[in-house]
């Protein structure tokens, strides 16, 4: 298998159950590991970490993206990322489904992506199934929140520290909780109180 078979097969969102797959998915995960452990083992200039991520990401990141690792990614080729992203120290990508990232997103401490899930039957949970997350512009994930497949984040929005995210959120929205629910509607330019 080739990575854009996987990619476009994740896309349809259907099971990821062949040998062929999960032999594949082992390979990515070492080569991700790989890049990870040397992203994480000592001190990086944010050039180097850009010139790692562009290599567990398998394309050139943008100049404006800074992060402080450690970094985890078990695949680490469908990540994405817009201009003027901060991510900070401990975030952890499961990224097999896709995490998009848009323009000047804030990503807090220890922050999960988890794009896949599990069969709820339990002679198939060792199966999973792939879905997409994705932040628009200017979205805040505060520390420690999780995000899980298949949500979409809205322009703006805030994600509390902690918080679950397993619906989509409206823009200028903050969300709090476990499960993450509507807290407050934000003003386009609200200020700092």
């Amino acid at each position: 298998m080739e990575l854009n078979d996987f990619i476009a097969y994740v896309k349809t969102g259907a099971l990821l159950e062949s040998e062929e797959i999960h032999e594949f998915m082992h390979q990515m995960s070492e080569e991700a590991r790989r890049i990870t452990f040397q992203l994480n083992s000592s001190y990086h200039t944010q050039e180097e970490i850009r010139q790692l991520l562009s290599q567990l990401f398998g394309y050139e990141v943008p100049a404006s993206l800074n992060v402080f690792p450690p970094l985890y990614s078990d695949f680490g080729k469908n990540i994405h990322v817009g201009e003027n992203v901060f991510i900070n120290a401990c975030c952890h990508f499961q990224d097999h489904g896709g995490v998009f990232i848009g323009d000047g997103c804030q990503i807090g401490h220890n922050v999960v992506f988890a794009t896949l899930n599990h069969c709820v039957e339990p002679e198939k949970r060792g199966i999973t199934y792939p879905a997409p997350i994705h932040l628009g512009k200017n979205v805040w994930v505060g520390s420690n929140a999780t995000l899980l497949q298949g949500i979409h984040i809205g322009d703006n929005a805030i994600i509390a520290a902690g918080a679950v995210v397993t619906k989509d959120v409206a823009p200028n929205t903050l969300v709090a909780g476990v499960p993450a629910r509507p807290v407050k509607k934000l003003a386009d330019t609200e200020k700092h109180q």
